[in-house]
Parts: structure tokens; sequence; C-alpha cells
């Protein structure tokens, strides 16, 4: 089955970035058919970047585009039909109600009147908008408009959707309801492009994931492939008498609040189970998160801002 989405030597520079630093850096990939594929990174490297020259609103400085067979920059137009997006701060029309918005989205992508309101009545239903429906975009709050904008994409009939930090700001039931429409697409054997620095998010949601760093592609594949990665496939919470001196002898040991948290490997973990049933000591473990994962690759939180500015800022 051929890819959705080919991307070859990906580069980009914007103008006014510092130094050399490139928002994109020689970035390869393959985005599969029909499947959600998630794009995580921390703020700065490189998403959204990626995401507007796949959707053919911005330019690369170097490398190629496909998307669906055809190339970025060369046939926008033919792409722009057989996709849909969620820029990252997007927001709908102001002076238009809820489900006006929808409903002339859809009807300005071709479909027809009876079905776009078929479709505008699901998704607002889908995404708890319905109560809302025939108020003003400018009287709702910001998490209310972000789930304009997906609602308006998740209805579409595009083959390719590009999602990029489609939940944020998003309340937890918010949140679940926009993964369950997402998952509903997806069933649909429709390509999506997730964007996101939740990582619960994209191990819910992407069939196969790709970890940015500084524009770079650090690492790619199923979320149980990027586990099986680390040093360390097991991490063991350990709360009582077992001394620093004797955990370090079973893997790499971080202090954590009322305890320590141990990465280590299958046998030792076992190993470090029974010893804490002995000496009455309280424990959990279980195999290491994507958390675990971006630490042991990038060495810091996905949460934390990067240094430098990569000029990708000026097109948040």
């Amino acid at each position: 089955m051929p890819s959705a989405l080919s991307a070859s030597h990906l580069g980009k520079v914007y103008p006014h970035a510092s130094g050399d630093a490139a928002a994109l850096d020689d970035l390869s990939l393959e985005v599969p058919t029909g499947r959600t594929y998630g794009l995580i990174g921390r703020n700065g490297a490189g998403k959204t970047t990626f995401v507007r020259i796949a959707s053919t609103q911005l330019a690369p400085s170097s490398g190629r585009v496909e998307i669906l067979g055809l190339e970025a920059g060369r046939d926008d137009r033919a792409i722009r039909l057989r996709i849909a997006c969620v820029p990252q701060e997007s927001r709908p029309l102001y002076f238009l109600r809820v489900e006006e918005v929808v409903y002339l989205y859809l009807k300005l992508r071709g479909i027809a009147a009876v079905e776009a309101r078929r479709r505008t009545r699901e998704i607002l239903d889908e995404l708890s908008l319905a109560d809302v429906r025939t108020r003003l975009v400018s009287r709702l709050s910001g998490g209310q408009r972000r789930r304009t904008m997906c609602a308006m994409v998740l209805a579409s009939d595009a083959e390719i959707l590009f999602l990029d930090e489609p939940t944020t700001g998003l309340d937890p039931i918010a949140r679940r309801e926009v993964w369950q429409a997402i998952r509903r697409t997806s069933r649909e054997h429709r390509t999506i492009l997730l964007t996101t620095h939740y990582l619960d998010e994209v191990e819910a949601l992407s069939s196969r994931l790709a970890l940015l760093e500084k524009g770079r592609l650090v690492l790619e594949g199923t979320p149980a492939d990027l586990r099986a990665r680390v040093r360390f496939p097991y991490r063991v919470t350990v709360q009582g008498p077992i001394p620093r001196a004797e955990l370090d002898s079973y893997g790499r040991v971080s202090e954590i609040e009322g305890g320590f948290l141990v990465f280590t490997k299958e046998a030792a973990a076992r190993e470090l189970a029974r010893r804490a049933l002995e000496v009455g000591a309280r424990l959990s473990m279980g195999p290491v998160s994507l958390e675990d994962v971006f630490l042991e690759v990038v060495g810091r939180s996905i949460e934390e801002e990067p240094a430098a500015d990569d000029g990708e800022e000026a097109w948040a």
C-alpha cells in the first residue's frame, strides 16, 4: 500500500532564525495510508513547521513532500481538495453561529446541503456542542472554539486530516470526546497526522509515531517499538526500607517524593519485587512509558522549553 504522505530530506530555515538554526533538518518519514500517525516533540521541535509544509501552507527550504502521490509546491490546488487541517492557533469566524461555521465549511468543500446538515448535526452531538449550536462563535469559551475547529475538520470528507495540537486547552472530558471522534474517523480508513505534546494522547490514538527534536527525526515506529529501544524496559517505584546503595545494583535509580524510581530489565525487576516483599517495602512495577522513552532519548522532559529560537514561534 502506498504511503499517504512521504517527506524526503525536508529542511526549513526561517529568514529571521538566529544563527544557522533550522526548524527542520534533513527530515524524511513515511505516513501510512488509513492510520493515525503521531508527531511528538517539545515546543520548537519542528512539528508545526512540518504540518504547514505538508498541508501546502509553507514552502520548504529544501527537500520535497508528496501527499497522496501529489507534490507539495507543484500540485497544491489538487492537494487542498483532498486534505483538511486544524492549525495550532486557528479560530473559527466569530460572526457566525457554531452550526453555521461547520455547515458552511462542509458546503465549501463541495458536500451536498442535505449531507452537510446531517454531518453537522452528528459532529456537534459527538463533541458535545449541540447545546451551543446556535450561539455566536464570539460568545464561546476558548475550549468550545477549539472543539468547533475540530468539528469542521472531523466532519469533512478529506482523505488526510492534519490535527496540530487539537486538544490544547480542553478539559479532560472534552479531550476524550475529541479522542473518540478521531478514533471513529480512523475507522473510516482515513489518514490522520496528529501533532501533540501530550504523550498519553499520542499513545492512545497513534498506530505509529515519530519523535522530533531540533527539527530532526530521532525515533520512529509503533509505541511498542519506541519503548523497546530504551536500555531499561521496566520502571519500578519503591517506597520502604531498601537503601539507595542496594537499589543501584538493579539499574538506573532516581529519587522521587517518598521513595525511588528504578529503571531496570525484566529479570532484575522481578528480583527487586521479591526483595521488596521480604522487607515489607511498597512497590509498583510496569513497562516504561513514552515519557520515559523521551527522557531517555532526548535527555529532558517534553514539557521543557528549548533554549534556542528556531523561528517556528513566528508561525505558531
